[in-house]
């Protein structure tokens, strides 16, 4: 099944789309550092399934840019073998449910290897993959699994939800000595708008207000970004004040941040595009009573995404997905 998007054709334009700032950062990469080659299925003559490596081949050539056998276990494995070698690969996983033909790789091997050596080795592997619903992909395509592995040591985990972070996240995750995994949600590819000259380098371990208030802090990070600043503007009419804080980075969580906010606001609703049930909002909430409880005016609300496969039909993977209105509900119980 091909999940690729047509190219953009706006590159040479002031603005620039979520998957051209990814691209960006790859051309940065290769470009700057013969240790970094990317690899994957279809990253080279396809262009990448979500077309974020398209032209890169031309530019770097077969040895910089791999066109892998479908087989993840492998391919990852052999990013591994590299990145202990002296390597920098960037290894491309075209969707998160795929990982889980990796996650031995993954948890057994990139996770552990530091630790069962003593600290005398290391894996400095950077895996992209693109998670997330909402393009009508179905089961197999759609989920948001980036939860799972935020439980796991030895991992960083990020999700970069704007252009900002798209474009210079992969710089600092190519210079953790660690593995680092990286969350592309698929309904941000197409996402347009300018950098800000200002950044030029991310904090991969501070998560980020992306709107201040005073009476509710929402929680999200990666595709449901949007649908929180979004939320918090209808919030802002019906007078209520939202604080919006972007995760950015999973594993670790940024407590002071989250915790921060909610002493400020002592309300918390936390948006999370996984399943309710063990859910990486499950431990945001579980953290927030930890070190906030008494901070707290109302219980902590969730809106996650219904506990089912996601659907293929339009209708039903909207009714399944966190929205906006459920936000604003969410906000004015615990507003109250």
């Amino acid at each position: 099944m091909s999940t690729r998007t047509q190219p953009d054709t706006s590159s040479g334009s002031s603005s620039m789309t979520y998957r051209e700032a990814l691209r960006e950062a790859l051309r940065e990469a290769l470009a700057t550092d013969d240790r970094v080659f990317l690899m994957g299925e279809d990253v080279g003559r396809y262009g990448g399934c979500f077309g974020v490596s398209l032209g890169l081949l031309e530019d770097f050539g077969q040895e910089r840019v791999r066109d892998t056998p479908l087989s993840e276990s492998a391919f990852v494995g052999a990013g591994i073998g590299a990145a202990l070698a002296g390597m920098r690969p960037v290894v491309e996983i075209m969707t998160v449910n795929f990982s889980l033909l990796a996650l031995d790789q993954i948890l057994n091997n990139a996770a552990t290897l530091r630790h069962m050596s003593g600290g005398q080795l290391g894996v400095p592997l950077v895996i992209r993959m693109t998670t997330g619903a909402g393009r009508q992909l179905a089961a197999q395509h759609s989920h948001s699994l980036e939860g799972w592995y935020a439980h796991i040591p030895g991992l960083r985990v990020l999700a970069p939800a704007t252009l900002d972070d798209a474009r210079h996240v992969l710089t600092a995750a190519l210079a953790d000595p660690d593995p680092v995994l990286l969350f592309e949600h698929g309904s941000l590819y197409n996402t347009s708008g300018t950098l800000d000259p200002a950044i030029r380098a991310v904090d991969l371990d501070s998560a980020a207000i992306r709107r201040a208030g005073t009476d509710v802090t929402v929680v999200a990070y990666g595709g449901c970004l949007s649908k929180a600043l979004d939320a918090a503007e209808v919030l802002a009419d019906e007078g209520v004040s939202a604080e919006v804080v972007d995760l950015r980075t999973l594993r670790p969580l940024d407590d002071a941040t989250i915790v921060g906010s909610v002493r400020r606001t002592h309300r918390a609703v936390v948006v999370d595009e996984g399943w309710r049930s063990g859910s990486l909002s499950a431990e945001i909430e579980s953290r927030i009573c930890e070190q906030a409880f008494y901070d707290l005016d109302a219980p902590v609300e969730r809106v996650c995404s219904a506990e089912v496969p996601i659907p293929y039909a339009r209708g039903l993977e909207e009714a399944a997905l966190p929205r906006p209105a459920g936000i604003v509900a969410a906000a004015h119980r615990a507003v109250g």
